[in-house]
C-alpha cells in the first residue's frame, strides 16, 4: 500500500491511482541540511517543491511538475522523553514503524486512524484522524514541529515557540514548509477492548448521542441499499489481553474483509444491478466479536481493496440528519454503491485548518471501488454535506475552493496570512493549493 514512482518514465502515482504526475526532478535527502539545500537550489531554478509520503491522499495535494521530495531516508525516532511524555520522530517514518517502536518501549499514541501505512508527516499534514470522544486527530497529539521553509531555513514551533506557526502547521497542507520532524505526546502503553456488532441503521442514529457519550471511541459503517450497520466501540481496559485468535483474525480481516470483499466488488463492477444483493450479504458477513489488545492493533485494520474516497466533517449534532439525507438520496437514485459509508467523530481542537477546528465533529466518508465511476455519487453526497456546512478532508476527493472554505473555517484568513509570510513566492505551490487556498 505505497505510492509508486516508475524509474522508466519518472511518473508518480498515488495509492488510489487517480493522481499521476511527472516531476522535473526528484531528491531523497539523507538529512535536514540536504533537504534545505535542495529547497534553496529549487528556488534558484524557479522550481516549485512538494514532498510526498506514501500517496494515500486521493487529492493532488502532493502533486508537482517541479521538485519532488521523497522522505525515505528521514526516518526513525530522534528522542523519547519519558519525563515530558513525548517522542520526536523523523517526518518520513511510517506510522506502522512508529507504533511498533513505541509499543516496544511500553508507550503509545492516544488515538490513531484506521490504517497506519502513511508517513507521519503525510498523515498530519492532511488531517488524518480516527474516532474519539475526547482524543482528536493525529495532528492534535503534536507538541512540536520542525520544518524547512521556502528560503531553506529550519524553523521549529510549539505552543511556546512560534505559536502562530504551530497553530497552523500541525495541519499545514504542505503549504507552509516541508515538515522534517514531529514531537508527539505519548503515554504508557494501555489496552483497548473492542466490541463489534451489527445494529439497525435507524437504531444507531436514534441512539447516536448515547453511543458517542458512553464510549471513548465509537464508529460505525452503514451498508448502502440496506438498513444495516456494523458498529465498533473501543474503550480502555484493565485487561487481560485477549487478542483475536490468529486464524479467526485472518479469516475475518483478510479473507472476508479483503479477499471476499475484493471479489464482491469485482462482481459489482461487472454487474451493477447485483450490488444491492451483494450489500445485503456483506452486511451480514461479519458476526459480533469482542477482543482486547494494544491500541494500534485495535484502531487499525488492513485495507487491501483499492478505492477512491470523499469525506466531510459536519458538526456532530448534524450527523443524524445528514446521514438520513444521504441514505434517502441513495435509496431514490439509480446509484449502485458497493462500499460501506464510514462514520466517526472527533472533539473540537485549536488547529487553524483542522476539520474539527472549533467544533465537535462527525465524519462521513463515502467510497467507490477503484475503476468504478464515482462522480455522480460523490457529487450528490457533496451537495448534502455542504448544505450542512461540511468541511472536506484535505486528502480526499472534493470540489470545494477557497471561496467556500473561507466561509466554513473561521480562521482561514489567519492561515493564508501566515502562508504569505512564510512562502511569499509560493515555492510550495501546486494546482490543488491554488484552488483551496487561493492564489
Amino acid at each position: 500500500m505505497v505510492s509508486t514512482v516508475s524509474a522508466k518514465n519518472g511518473t508518480w502515482r498515488n495509492w488510489g491511482g487517480n493522481v499521476t504526475v511527472r516531476p522535473a526532478r526528484e531528491v531523497t535527502p539523507a538529512s535536514v541540511d540536504e533537504l534545505a539545500a535542495a529547497v534553496r537550489r529549487a528556488a534558484e531554478d524557479g522550481m516549485p517543491v512538494k514532498a510526498v509520503g506514501t500517496g494515500h491522499s486521493f487529492t493532488s495535494i502532493a502533486a508537482t511538475d517541479g521538485l519532488l521530495v521523497r522522505p525515505g531516508l528521514l526516518t526513525g525516532i530522534r528522542e523519547i522523553d519519558r519525563a515530558a511524555g513525548t517522542v520526536t520522530v523523523e517526518a518520513g517514518t511510517p506510522l506502522k514503524r512508529l507504533n511498533v517502536a513505541l509499543a516496544r518501549e511500553g508507550l503509545s499514541l492516544a488515538n490513531m486512524g484506521d490504517i497506519m501505512e502513511q508517513t507521519v508527516s503525510g498523515a498530519v499534514s492532511t488531517g488524518t484522524h480516527g474516532t474519539g470522544r475526547d482524543s482528536g486527530s493525529i495532528a492534535a497529539q503534536i507538541r512540536a514541529l520542525e520544518l524547512v521553509t521556502a528560503d531553506g531555513s529550519v524553523l521549529t514551533c510549539s505552543e511556546t515557540e512560534n505559536p502562530d506557526v504551530f497553530a497552523a502547521a500541525r495541519i499545514g497542507l504542505g503549504a507552509l514548509g516541508i515538515v522534517t520532524a514531529i514531537t508527539f505526546a505519548v503515554e504508557p502503553l494501555f489496552l483497548l477492548t473492542a466490541r463489534e456488532e451489527p445494529m439497525p441503521f435507524d437504531r444507531v442514529l436514534a441512539e447516536f448521542d448515547e453511543l458517542h457519550a458512553e464510549n471513548e471511541h465509537f464508529e460505525f459503517y452503514w451498508f448502502p441499499h440496506t438498513g444495516s450497520t456494523t458498529t465498533k466501540r473501543n474503550n480502555r481496559s484493565a485487561g487481560p489481553e485477549r487478542p483475536v485468535p490468529p486464524l479467526k483474525g485472518w479469516f475475518e480481516d483478510e479473507f472476508l474483509s479483503n479477499g471476499v470483499f475484493q471479489v464482491a466488488n469485482w462482481v459489482g463492477r461487472a454487474a451493477p444491478p447485483a450490488i444491492p444483493a451483494i450489500a445485503r450479504i456483506s452486511s451480514r458477513a461479519l458476526s459480533a466479536r469482542t477482543y482486547t489488545d494494544i491500541p494500534y492493533k485495535v484502531f487499525t485494520s488492513p485495507r487491501r481493496v483499492r478505492f477512491v474516497e470523499m469525506e466531510y466533517a459536519v458538526a456532530r449534532e448534524a450527523l443524524p440528519d445528514t446521514l438520513r439525507e444521504l441514505k434517502a438520496m441513495v435509496d431514490r437514485s439509480p446509484l449502485r454503491v458497493s462500499f460501506p459509508v464510514e462514520v466517526r467523530t472527533a472533539p473540537a481542537d485549536d488547529i487553524t485548518l483542522s476539520t474539527a477546528s472549533g467544533r465537535d465533529s462527525a465524519y462521513i466518508a463515502v467510497h467507490m471501488f477503484r475503476g468504478t465511476p464515482h462522480q455522480a455519487y460523490f457529487t450528490a453526497a457533496e451537495r448534502i454535506f455542504t448544505a450542512h456546512e461540511g468541511r472536506p478532508h484535505w486528502g480526499k476527493i472534493h470540489t470545494r475552493d477557497a471561496s467556500h472554505l473561507s466561509g466554513v473555517y473561521p480562521r482561514f484568513g489567519e492561515f493564508t496570512a501566515l502562508r504569505d509570510r512564510l512562502d511569499p513566492d509560493r515555492r510550495f505551490r501546486n494546482d490543488y493549493l491554488r484552488r483551496v487556498l487561493g492564489a
